[in-house]
């Protein structure tokens, strides 16, 4: 019960062709499945090309410490 027969071994050599070989639809479909993969990471590498070329955001600080730093600076100023 443990060991495979030759009718297993065939059966998974038919399977293998379908998927992998031969000249049919499943054959088809899997090297469609390699042209996506392969368009989708060129269009990742050029994603990360124009994000490197493009200039940094400039930064926007946030309203409520810009106004704490400015009444700190006034305090100083006076005292």
């Amino acid at each position: 019960m443990g060991g495979l027969s030759i009718w297993h071994w065939m059966l998974f050599a038919m399977v293998a062709l379908l998927l992998f070989g031969g000249k049919g639809k499943i054959s088809d479909i899997m090297g469609d499945v390699a042209k996506g993969i392969k368009s989708f990471k060129k269009g990742m590498a050029e994603d990360d090309d124009e994000a490197k070329a493009a200039p940094p955001a400039p930064r926007l600080e946030n309203r409520a410490d810009a106004s704490v730093d400015a009444k700190e600076k006034e305090t100083n100023k006076v005292g």
